[in-house]
């Protein structure tokens, strides 16, 4: 599901946070960092759950704070676990977090779009990204939520799948402007139409906004944290 927010006067900031994985307390250091006005919007990349160490934590306060998410790779792996779990494909620490999570967090997981669309701005917010050639609102979230990178054969990955694949923001050519995560580097990566802002919060770097329009970025660092494979 993609969805447009309703087209308003600009009066506030769009603020744009990074795979928060867990970690509630640097979100909640980042948004006092930020300092939010009431007309301000927040919205998370997704990948608010696994890695970190209170999941459950982190979609509480984005319930009690009204922060909207995209759709992450990971909350897409535990609804789609829940609903068939004969054929889930868990890691450890999926297991750890759906031991965590109660109806109200699923519930929130499962209200999450595949993208959202702030046309005040021409700004998407997605999880990983898209294929160049495409129109963005007819990709599929399998596509949207974990591309990393390009094959030669123009398909998507992850960069473990194809280490010499093209990272796929390099390649959009607008004219919407996408912010996304799901791929952590040590710091943003900034393309022509593409900002990242994973940068690896779960893995012991820090946490990063990126708040329009003047795509300041924000950041805290991390507690230490325990390295998992991407």
């Amino acid at each position: 599901m993609h969805e447009a927010s309703s087209y308003r006067e600009v009066s506030g900031r769009l603020i744009v946070i990074g795979d928060v994985h867990g970690c509630l307390s640097e979100l909640q250091s980042l948004i006092r960092q930020i300092q939010p006005r009431p007309e301000d919007r927040i919205i998370l990349v997704g990948d608010l759950v696994n890695r970190g160490p209170d999941s459950a934590g982190v979609i509480d306060f984005a319930i009690q704070h009204r922060l909207r998410s995209v759709m992450g790779n990971h909350e897409l792996r535990l609804l789609r676990a829940r609903k068939n779990p004969k054929k889930a494909e868990l890691k450890a620490y999926d297991a750890d977090t759906m031991a965590q999570l109660k109806k109200r967090h699923w519930r929130y997981m499962e209200a999450m779009p595949t993208t959202l669309f702030f046309p005040e701005w021409n700004v998407i917010v997605a999880h990983g990204g898209f294929l160049p050639g495409m129109p963005w609102w007819k990709q599929k979230v399998d596509v949207v939520s974990r591309i990393q990178v390009i094959t030669a054969k123009g398909k998507p990955a992850k960069r473990s799948e194809d280490p010499l694949g093209q990272p796929w923001g390099q390649t959009w050519q607008g004219p919407e402007l996408v912010i996304y995560g799901h791929t952590p580097r040590p710091d943003p990566e900034i393309d022509a139409f593409a900002i990242g802002i994973d940068t690896g919060c779960a893995y012991g770097n820090c946490l990063t906004a990126c708040i329009l329009p003047d795509r300041k970025l924000v950041q805290v660092p991390a507690q230490a944290r325990v390295e998992y494979d991407i």
